[in-house]
Formats: C-alpha cells, structure tokens, sequence
C-alpha cells in the first residue's frame, strides 16, 4: 500500500480544518486537509451559509407580503421553492469554490476520502474510488464536526422525515410541519418555513424554548412565532409518526396527533468521534464522545489534536475556525493558546438573538453584585426606519468596577452587533468606555452606547431608572 509523508495532516475541511491547515501553510508547514465530504464541511454546505440564505430570503418575502405598511402594495406574492434552493446552492457553490483555492494559494494540498488512524502518526485513506494508501504525520488535527441526533420513531429519510440538511434541499413548502426540537436549528428553521407559508408546530420538551438562553430575550422571539401562527407544544414529546401526523406526549401523559407533510427532527448534534480509530491509539474522548483537549488543542496523545465540533461545546463555527488557528501555530512552534473572555453566539430567529458573556443571572451565580442596563429597539430610530421594532439591548456590569460582564441582544441585526461587544469583552471594556464612543446615526448599534449609558443612569433617549 502506499505511504505519502507530510508534516501536518487535517482531517475534516470544516470551518475548524480549513482554516488550520490555512495557517499551516502560511507558517510554511507542509500539510495535507482530507476531507470526507465537500470542501467547507457542514456549516458551508448544509449549514450555516445555507441556512441564512434560505432565512434572509424567507424575511424578505415576509417583508414584502406586509409592504402595505409601508405603502409598498406587492399583488400575488408567492414562493418558487425550487428556484429558491437553486440559488441558495449557487451561493455554496461559489464558496466551497473559494475555500478550494485558499488552500491550494497557501500550499496545502487537499484530498478527499475517509480517513481511519492505524497509529499515532499514521492513517489510512480511503479514496472516493475505494483506493486505499497511507499518510504519515508528525502532527494529526482531528476536525470531523458533528452530526444530527436521531431519536426513537423518526427514521431520517429525507423525504419525509428531514434532518437539517434535508429541510435545506426541500423543493416544495410542506403544507404542515412538525419541528422536533425547540432549540436554535428548530426555530431557525421553522420561522424559516413559517414565513414562506408552510402551518409550523415546535415540539419542545423542557418547559422553554431554546433552552440554555435567557428568557427575557427568548420572549420576544415566542410573541413573533404567535404572530406568524406557529404552534408551540412545551415539555411535551414525540411518540411516533404514522406517515400522516405525529403523535406527541405532554408531561401529564395525554396524547395529541399533528398533521405533518413534514418533520423536521431537531434534538442536537452528537461528535463525529466514533469511527476513526482514535481510542484504538488511546486518544481519551469523554462521556458524550468529545475528543478531550488543553488550551493548546493538544490531546493526551503527543502529536494528535482536536477542533472544533468534535472537541466540546460550544458548538459554533467561528470558534472552531479559532481553534484551527491555534492548532495550527502550536504545531508550527508558536506559543498560542486558546484563550479567549467569551464566544459570541447567535441565533438567526426572527427577531435575531446575540449573546456574548455573562447573563445576569450567570453573573449573580459566580457571586458578584450586578448593574443592568437595557435599551428597546422600539427607542431606536434605525430599528423603526427598518420596521423591525421588537427586542433590545441588555448589557451586564459589575455594579463596583463598572465593567462590561456581558451583552445580550434580540432585535434588528443582532448578529451584526454582537462583534462590538465581544471586543469590548475581550479589552476588559467599562460601561464609560462604550458609552463615550462616539456612535454613527441612525444605526442599530447606537442601542448598545444607550444600554452602556442607562447602566450608568446616563441614557439620553429613554427615561433612566
């Protein structure tokens, strides 16, 4: 069989393993990415980029179905699915294009197959035309994602009962469908739906939607998925489907059947760990199946690290692209660590939802004494220009120091915004130091300067309390 050598090899071209093996040929590594699927992994292709695609287009045609607000009169408005996913592919198209010719500009060579450790410095490929040869490695970066979670009775066959990825590619609006899952992906995706026509029920089975986020901005976003008409069913269950509905369990044990074209199953991802043959060369992986690291990206097997999805939570691809950095200048010498004050996270709901740092309460439970300033969007001259009035700014403090613990926003380009914040975060920002730059207006960002100011009791454009 035959032996290539090289001095790095990734495997997984995700937005973790592209970008790390990026780096490694800008630091004049030699490397080799294999990837199993297409270039850009499952954000690219079947995720992220996708996903926003179809949701921007999806608001767009809600925007233009409620125009008569704005004197803006748009007769017989509808939906050509299929165009819609043909011009969401053209967007992938040219990006995993691009990722391509980034690798190849920066040295690194990329291959395709699937990939299987038989050592510590050693895999072997399997080509897309069943071709097998070895690679050896000084340094092995582990960056294979994550995959969606299936449960008992909804067999994922893409048709009918859809994962993410299927319910990227429908070429049809279903009349009726049923979200399994009242996390980001499900509401993301539902919203998505609800808004090109399709009747939305959500089936959650913890008393909130999106578990995990801060209820207050959760709020807003539930008064929105009333207004569009979807149905929410919380600490409720999926029983089973029988071709034509869905029968779902509530905690007090009574039955309800949903009429469902569609079920879209959205209960999580699981670590695309298993398979590669990394605990046969003792890699140690938790629990949960994600590859355990340090700082440095390292595992406890000298010469094999972990990005990404596969190597713990959060589950976000900006920072598996960090991760992939800093892998990548470990290997090339370079004292790099992952250390970073806070992920920023977003949830492309509508209205969006932003986050970066403590929550209130999470700042209360780690002991400290909180200040709290918040700003509405319904305040905000951009968010009324835009006719997106709904949500606000909520920033945390620490009530002695003044500093900047965390921002949270649900409203009008939330995702657009956030990235100021998690700068501010990341210097060590006090409330003054946001509040005395000087904000361009009419902006959406101008909410998160009043937010920084009402903490102070500074605010110019709300009533200060």
């Amino acid at each position: 069989m035959d032996t290539v050598k090289t001095q790095a090899l990734v495997i997984g071209a995700g937005p973790g393993g592209y970008p790390c093996a990026i780096r490694l040929g800008q630091l004049k590594v030699p490397t080799i990415v294999v990837e199993k699927y297409k270039p850009g992994g499952v954000c690219l292709n079947v995720g992220c980029i996708p996903s926003k695609a179809l949701i921007n287009a999806a608001k767009l045609f809600d925007k233009m179905r409620h125009g008569a607000d704005m004197g803006l009169l748009v007769d017989n408005a509808r939906v050509d699915m299929g165009r819609l996913v043909d011009w969401k592919d053209d967007v992938v198209g040219k990006l995993t294009g691009g990722v391509k010719q980034l690798l190849k500009a920066n040295g690194a060579e990329y291959r395709q197959g699937e990939v299987r450790l038989v050592s510590k410095n050693e895999v072997e490929v399997r080509d897309p035309k069943g071709a097998s040869y070895h690679i050896q490695a000084r340094s092995i970066v582990i960056a294979t994602g994550s995959r969606p979670i299936e449960i008992p009775g909804f067999k994922v066959d893409e048709k009918r009962i859809l994962s993410s990825t299927g319910a990227l590619a429908l070429r049809e609006v279903p009349g009726r469908l049923v979200v399994i899952g009242g996390g980001y992906i499900g509401l993301e995706l539902g919203m998505m739906y609800a808004k090109l026509g399709s009747k939305v029920a959500v089936i959650e089975m913890t008393p909130t939607l999106l578990p995990g986020t801060d209820p207050e901005l959760v709020q807003v976003v539930a008064r929105k998925m009333k207004k569009l008409g979807m149905e929410t069913h919380l600490e409720a269950r999926a029983k089973s489907d029988d071709g034509k509905a869905v029968t779902i369990e509530s905690k007090d044990g009574a039955s309800l059947k949903l009429d469902a074209d569609s079920v879209l199953v959205t209960v999580g991802r699981r670590p695309n760990s298993d398979g590669l043959g990394l605990a046969e060369v003792g890699v140690a992986i938790d629990a949960k199946g994600f590859v355990k690291v340090d700082q440095r990206m390292r595992t406890n097997v000298e010469g094999i690290y972990a990005i990404g999805d596969v190597a713990g939570q959060p589950m976000l691809a900006h920072k598996a692209t960090k991760e992939g950095e800093v892998a990548a200048e470990v290997i090339a010498g370079r004292a790099s660590a992952m250390d970073v004050r806070a992920i920023p996270a977003v949830i492309f709901t509508d209205p969006e939802i932003a986050t970066c740092g403590l929550s209130d309460a999470e700042a209360r439970a780690s002991g400290r004494e909180v200040a709290i300033g918040k700003f509405p969007m319904v305040a905000l001259g951009r968010a009324l220009a835009l006719a997106e009035p709904d949500g606000f700014v909520k920033i945390v403090l620490d009530k002695a120091s003044k500093e900047v613990l965390g921002v949270h926003v649900v409203g009008s380009s939330a995702s657009d915004v956030i990235s100021e914040a998690a700068l501010a975060l990341e210097m060590g920002a006090m409330a003054e130091d946001i509040g005395l730059t000087i904000h361009p207006h009419p902006t959406i960002p101008e909410a998160i300067m009043e937010a920084s100011k009402a903490a102070l009791g500074e605010a110019i454009h709300i009533v200060n309390r």
